[in-house]
């Protein structure tokens, strides 16, 4: 499909409050998914994705958040974004304990996705930019299957920021209380990623208390699972079987590989099983 073309999904706009209306694509059916771009923008690897969720039966909410949709890569692009995110009013990019305002119009897109399409609740997918977005959407009760994909947020070099997870302690303690009511959240990351740094992890499993079980420690993954808490780190550092590199990143999109037996695969095979289980349960 040529690049800014989307002839296969429906697409409205969507105003909430004072935030300005926005684009919102649409496709599938089942139980609603918003899926959050990351800082590149909603470029076609997550297009794919979204059609990718939609076949496993979904209905996908895609918001464009920023830039034009269905745009490949391009470093001048995302330069431009990030310089106009970091002055931005909606997106906060420095802050380690404040939730970006964008996360009030996108907890009601997700009430709104929940009229639309019934069912007990709701899904959400945040990755990079977007990642850390999740925790603030959990604090919304439409929200029951949060999944954080390389959460970046606060951008920066300090200890502070690298372990931060650029939310509200507010809303952290309400996404604390609903995942210990069975709403856990779901965290993904390359193991030598920079961007998403080791130490918010390490926050979010101090956060959640959790004292997982080993599902699987081997040469590609560590995949660890508690009541409130899973993560996967997919092994990127050097040596590592699938010869990865170590700037990995995008683990859903730029870095998915659909061999069946790529780590990235399983990882994304986990994530629908993941939205299929929780969305199959009652609200909380």
């Amino acid at each position: 499909m040529d690049a800014g073309k989307m002839d296969d999904f429906s697409v409205f706009d969507f105003s909430f409050e004072n935030f300005p209306a926005r684009q919102v694509y649409t496709k599938g059916t089942g139980p609603a998914v918003i899926l959050m771009h990351e800082l590149p923008g909603m470029i076609p690897e997550c297009v794919d994705l979204a059609r990718r969720i939609a076949e496993a039966g979904f209905t996908v909410y895609l918001p464009l958040l920023f830039g034009q949709p269905n745009r490949p890569l391009s470093i001048p692009g995302m330069l431009g974004f990030t310089a106009q995110l970091c002055i931005s009013q909606e997106f906060y990019c420095f802050a380690k304990h404040r939730s970006s305002p964008i996360t009030i119009w996108l907890r009601a897109l997700c009430r709104k996705a929940k009229a639309d399409c019934g069912g007990a609740g709701v899904g959400v997918i945040g990755m990079c930019l977007t990642g850390g977005f999740a925790l603030a959407l959990m604090a919304d009760e439409s929200v029951i299957a949060p999944v954080a994909s390389q959460p970046s947020l606060p951008f920066g070099v300090t200890p502070g920021q690298k372990a931060a997870l650029g939310v509200s302690p507010e809303a952290l303690a309400t996404a604390q209380t609903r995942a210990a009511r069975g709403v856990p959240l779901l965290a993904l990351r390359f193991s030598e990623d920079k961007i998403s740094p080791p130490e918010k992890f390490q926050t979010l499993r101090t956060a959640f208390g959790d004292t997982p079980s080993m599902i699987e420690s081997s040469q590609e993954l560590c995949w660890k699972r508690g009541q409130a808490l899973e993560t996967i780190e997919i092994n990127s550092a050097p040596g590592n079987p699938r010869n990865l590199p170590r700037s990995s990143h995008a683990v859903l999109s730029l870095g998915y590989d659909p061999d069946p037996t790529h780590p990235t695969n399983r990882v994304f095979q986990r994530v629908i099983q993941f939205l299929k289980e929780q969305t199959a349960t009652e609200s909380l």
